[in-house]
């Protein structure tokens, strides 16, 4: 029997397979853009690691494709050193898609900023009406001042409530620096609203007791008699 020999591979069976090939590699290409397309309009966060340092930022790669993250969008604050997030693994959310000019832009400053704005409101909400809060005075305003109270929350003294005195500015009591006691009298859509004068003592009521005696009846009867026995009356 003899061996059944294959058939040869014409160019043109060579050109097609190609083509199919190219047309997997392109077919699969667009569902990865189209996949991070929709990863942005979701606002959906994922890890990436660092994989490299270039000019104005770094380089990660998303489902194989190169991805930049400017200094700007690696953190919160200013970066110095962008060289050490090299390895780093961040937390980032695609902000820039374009399949055109192969371009990929994500930020870890994105979801970093979305977690402290969450942080805060959970920390706004912690603080009641009717609460006593201490704070530093951080600006004085024409309209009242402004208390840092930590953890970058500010609540606002509004002038007529910084004292029991009438004031025309905030700067005839207070100056900034100033460490003072406040309570809170409102607290609604993340403004906190703070009282000076709500804390000032009261002043006391004068309730003393008369420093004379009420004479018992026998002793009026008698003053009484007394009296009229002095009385002259004339006829």
């Amino acid at each position: 029997m003899s061996e059944e020999t294959k058939k040869p591979e014409t160019m043109e069976d060579y050109m097609n397979e190609i083509n199919a090939s190219f047309s997997n590699f392109r077919d699969d290409d667009m569902l990865i853009w189209d996949k991070l397309d929709q990863m942005k309009e979701d606002k959906e966060s994922f890890e990436v690691t660092v994989e490299g340092i270039v000019k104005g930022g770094v380089i990660a790669y998303v489902e194989g494709i190169r991805a930049f993250i400017p200094v700007s969008q690696l953190a919160l604050h200013y970066v110095e050193n962008p060289e050490d997030y090299l390895k780093k693994t961040l937390t980032v959310r695609v902000i820039e898609v374009d399949e055109q000019e192969n371009r990929l832009v994500l930020s870890a400053r994105e979801v970093l900023r979305e977690k402290a704005q969450e942080e805060k409101l959970e920390k706004l909400q912690n603080i009641k009406v009717g609460s006593i809060v201490e704070g530093t005075v951080e600006s004085l305003q024409t309209y009242g001042a402004f208390i840092d109270l930590g953890d970058h929350i500010s609540g606002l003294v509004h002038v007529s409530q910084i004292s029991e005195k009438r004031i025309k500015s905030p700067k005839a009591v207070l100056s900034v620096g100033d460490h003072v006691k406040a309570k809170v009298i409102k607290n609604e859509d993340g403004k906190i609203s703070l009282s000076i004068k709500a804390l000032a003592q009261p002043q006391e009521e004068k309730d003393e007791e008369p420093d004379f005696e009420i004479p018992k009846s026998e002793e009026i009867s008698t003053s009484l008699g007394s009296l009229l026995k002095n009385l002259k009356i004339n006829g």
